[in-house]
């Protein structure tokens, strides 16, 4: 709806304001404030969301669209209905009778740019009115700049919770907000991803969709099926039910990242183990692989073993190797240089355990590293995210690759030096 704009239809075939509304009193409301605003006051109708859907269904959207929602029984569903039938690039406002803090939230996450409780005010229309226009005419700001190379960055973890989503969450949400990066975060755990939630956010359907029917994923796809955070910044993401299983050749994924790469500048994939291991193609596209860890000894096998992979199935990516939640000196179970000689390579990037600074971000439904700008974790995770913007601009040294031992080499060398370590 009011997603980035590609006109696929003459601007004069749109017109400039529609209203369906679903009572008189709404509608006299609506015209006088609609005629100070230059628009003609037989444009506002009746008939609610329902006529709103069947009428756009066979004609043009307009610039901007105000829908009274006071009829429906399932109002964020119904909206839902609306986006299928709404070209991208109208500026919807919501009307109803409900007044819910939670609903209004929900609304403008759908994609809903505002929502008025009835009865009007006119200097509430006007208000409205005037910040729909200013958000139609203003430059998309989703549309990727032609002099910046899009980056792809997957996130990968090396175990199981070691927190590879808060870091992907984190990381797009620096890219859109620090680096101006009109940025995707695409969460591919369909049935038990955190992406969202960490977010504040409902999981849209969007993903799951694109799962069930591939060859409907296109520009305007993308638009509508991506959740909104911000101006810079859209998730895509799925709650599945665990009775469903995920059924897919993969293709959707391929056809995913290829619009998402037309739309944005940036995108980021948070990318499980197992998905990795099914659809190894989806890492053949990505400019760096974030692959975070925790040091441990079943940590530093599954690192070597992800080192060796990427070496030989996604060569033209730099491997950051991040080490998350690590505890103070003497905490963790290895040591930082038992772990990088076992691995063969240095840790990128330490982001310190803060478990108060967690279940802040996660009370507020932020990322950490807006919840904690200024401390150590998200001084680190600016150092990440800059370290990925200057690789995708080709100023990074390549990372260091792992040599050619074996894994039951390095295992055991590693392990010889657990006792010694230990007694030291």
């Amino acid at each position: 709806m009011n997603a980035p704009w590609s006109p696929t239809r003459s601007a004069a075939l749109r017109d400039p304001f529609v209203a369906y509304v679903c009572d008189d009193s709404a509608a006299d409301a609506i015209r006088p404030v609609a005629v100070e605003m230059g628009w003609s006051p037989e444009k506002v109708v009746r008939g609610g969301l329902r006529a709103a859907i069947q009428n756009l269904a066979i004609s043009a959207s307009p610039n901007i669209l105000l829908v009274d929602l006071s009829e429906t029984a399932d109002p964020l569903n119904d909206i839902n209905a609306l986006a299928e039938v709404c070209e991208p690039g109208t500026v919807v406002i919501a009307t109803g009778l409900i007044n819910d803090v939670r609903l209004y939230r929900n609304l403008v996450a759908s994609g809903i740019q505002d929502y008025l409780l009835k009865p009007f005010h006119p200097d509430q229309l006007r208000d409205a009115f005037t910040n729909a226009q200013a958000v139609f005419s203003a430059p998309k700001s989703f549309e990727p700049s032609a002099d910046r190379p899009h980056l792809m960055t997957a996130v990968i973890g090396s175990r199981g919770g070691v927190g590879a989503s808060t870091i992907a969450a984190s990381l797009a949400w620096l890219f859109g907000d620090k680096d101006k990066r009109s940025t995707a975060l695409v969460d591919l755990d369909v049935h038990f991803g955190t992406d969202a939630l960490a977010l504040d956010l409902e999981p849209g359907r969007g993903l799951t969709d694109a799962i069930e029917n591939p060859s409907r994923i296109d520009g305007l796809f993308i638009e509508r099926a991506l959740v909104r955070v911000n101006d810079k910044l859209a998730v895509l993401s799925a709650e599945a039910p665990i009775n469903q299983p995920l059924m897919t050749d993969g293709s959707a994924f391929y056809q995913l990242q290829e619009e998402i790469r037309a739309a944005f500048e940036c995108t980021v994939i948070d990318l499980p183990r197992h998905m990795l291991v099914q659809h190894p193609m989806l890492v053949q596209d990505v400019n760096t692989v974030v692959l975070v860890t925790e040091i441990t000894l079943a940590a530093a096998r599954d690192c070597i073993r992800f080192l060796s992979w990427f070496k030989t199935h996604a060569p033209q990516a730099s491997v950051v190797l991040v080490a998350n939640r690590v505890a103070p000196a003497g905490g963790a179970e290895l040591s930082r240089k038992d772990f990088e000689d076992s691995v063969e390579r240095k840790i990128d990037f330490v982001i310190p355990l803060d478990q108060k600074l967690a279940a802040q971000a996660a009370k507020l439904g932020k990322p950490l590293a807006e919840a904690g700008k200024t401390g150590k974790m998200g001084v680190a995770l600016q150092a990440l995210s800059d370290r990925l913007i200057s690789a995708a601009s080709g100023d990074a040294a390549p990372s260091t690759k792992a040599s050619g031992k074996s894994l039951l080499g390095k295992l055991g060398e590693f392990k010889l030096k657990l006792p010694k370590s230990a007694k030291s």
